[in-house]
């Protein structure tokens, strides 16, 4: 009975973005069904997460299929750390749109494909199948193609094309990818095929699927050098959908990353996660030199969410522990910095009436409390202590210098330099300086949006003031996902 709520954050949002369908011109009715399913849907994610931690990895096949014939839901540590994730930054999202999104917008079925977007990406952290996992990410961008585009300015319309047309582009070649792998293995179940794949021995053919996949997510999560539709795609949104798509998007591709290279495609590390290292590197720097360059407010926290994904994968091209559980971290630490970064973004704009940190200024005086929580979320995606950026750098950096990776720990120390750099380039231009928005401008109250924010701060600060306890509970994941036949043997019942 308790593994039927594997399906729960999956099967909660799908239901609620279909009934919501018929009440698109009720703004009243969306937002209330609205909040009592994310609400519900936050709940079943907690429960979840504490019956996995106390009762081991959950598995459900659908229809009653036998496995490995039938597909199936499986809900291990870190799965029920990215399907967390999603619903606490999915709730954020959700009561910042409330006060942001036009209402013309609403009515044009804003809500229903926002809970579409959360059933696909719950579905692609839960899913134990290589096809079902493309079909949850065919869910996911079917939804995001709507969201990317809605309110149809020209400048959305122009890059959402970029966007549909790579991520199209990469969804042909995931196919490709498992067609290959189900004639090699005559299989799509996840763990089934790692198993295969050990008797098989990964040399030859493997190793080709392998950069074919690798190649699919490294698109999906915007990896050097398939990163160019990303910055552009998350600045043409309004900022609670930009927030929601840097929350969770890129996750979804770098959660893919991690768990199709540690259960199937780890017998080979010389190959494969030497060239995901090189990759992660390439990300971070190219990533952060965009972010650099920019002098728009969304363009600088974009470039900056390509350059932060080279740190997620940085962990798995080390390999180890510690560096595992410190990229998980990380991927927790940046999805709420990061949606906390971007709903501040919507919050000056509304305030100056522009994204051109050069058209702001003096901030600072006219909101204080706004300002200073800026402050603290940029220092924490900078890795100042005793903010969780730090530690999740921290805990890739230890294990880098530890295994000899000594370029990509200079690399990543670079980087958090040039963070630094051009997060205080937003904060003296945006807020310190003389106030260049009107009188009326500065009167502009926004303290119902910062209180949507605030939790994402004030979980930033948690994460940094209680890491150590956040970290054994990641390291206890992380040896679950290093040791695969933990998952092969629960999936496959053996």
């Amino acid at each position: 009975m308790m593994n039927n709520l594997i399906i729960l954050p999956i099967i909660l949002p799908a239901m609620i973005g279909a009934i919501l369908v018929f009440f698109s011109k009720s703004q009243q009715i969306q937002r209330f069904i609205s909040v009592i399913a994310m609400t519900a849907i936050l709940i079943a994610s907690i429960w979840l997460a504490i019956d996995v931690y106390n009762n081991g990895m959950r598995v459900i096949a659908l229809g009653d299929w036998p496995i490995p014939y039938g597909i199936p839901l499986v809900a291990d540590m870190f799965a029920t750390v990215m399907v967390l994730l999603s619903a606490v930054i999915g709730v954020c999202c959700l009561f910042f749109a409330f006060r942001t999104i036009h209402p013309d917008r609403e009515r044009f079925y804003f809500y229903p494909f926002y809970f579409f977007l959360i059933a696909g990406v719950n579905g692609t952290f839960l899913t134990g199948d290589l096809f079902n996992l493309f079909v949850f990410f065919e869910v996911t961008l079917l939804a995001s193609y709507i969201l990317i585009v809605h309110g149809s300015t020209a400048f959305q319309l122009r890059e959402s094309f970029k966007y549909l047309a790579i991520n199209v582009f990469s969804s042909m070649f995931f196919l490709v990818g498992i067609a290959y792998i189900y004639a090699a293995t005559g299989t799509l179940n996840i763990a089934d095929i790692g198993r295969r794949v050990a008797e098989l021995e990964q040399d030859g053919v493997l190793n080709v699927i392998a950069v074919v996949l690798l190649f699919v997510f490294a698109t999906k999560g915007a990896l050097f050098p398939l990163y160019f539709w990303l910055p552009k795609s998350y600045t043409g949104p309004p900022a609670a959908i930009s927030a929601l798509f840097v929350g969770l998007l890129t996750k979804v591709g770098i959660y893919a990353i991690i768990r199709v290279f540690t259960v199937i495609f780890h017998h080979d590390l010389s190959f494969t996660h030497h060239f995901i290292l090189v990759l992660a590197g390439l990300t971070m720097l190219f990533g952060v030199l965009g972010a650099v360059a920019q002098y728009d407010f969304k363009g600088i926290l974009a470039y900056h969410s390509v350059s932060q994904v080279g740190y997620m994968v940085m962990g798995l091209g080390i390999f180890s522990p510690l560096a595992l559980a410190g990229a998980i971290y990380f991927m927790v630490h940046h999805s709420i910095v990061k949606a906390a970064l971007f709903l501040f973004s919507g919050v000056a704009e509304k305030i100056t009436g522009s994204t051109d940190i050069r058209n702001m200024g003096g901030l600072l005086k006219t909101h204080p409390a706004f300002s200073w929580l800026f402050f603290i979320t940029a220092m924490s995606l900078a890795g100042i202590p005793p903010l969780a950026g730090f530690f999740g750098k921290f805990s890739l950096i230890v294990p880098g210098l530890e295994e000899t990776h000594y370029v990509v720990v200079a690399v990543s120390l670079f980087v958090g330099l040039l963070t630094l750099f051009s997060m205080m380039k937003i904060f003296s231009h945006s807020f310190w300086g003389r106030q260049k928005h009107s009188s009326t401008q500065a009167n502009i109250k926004t303290g119902g949006l910062l209180i949507t924010i605030a939790p994402l701060v004030v979980l930033t600060i948690v994460m940094g003031l209680a890491a150590e306890p956040i970290f054994f509970y990641l390291l206890d994941v992380a040896h679950e996902i290093l040791d695969p036949s933990i998952y092969i043997e629960s999936v496959l019942g053996e």
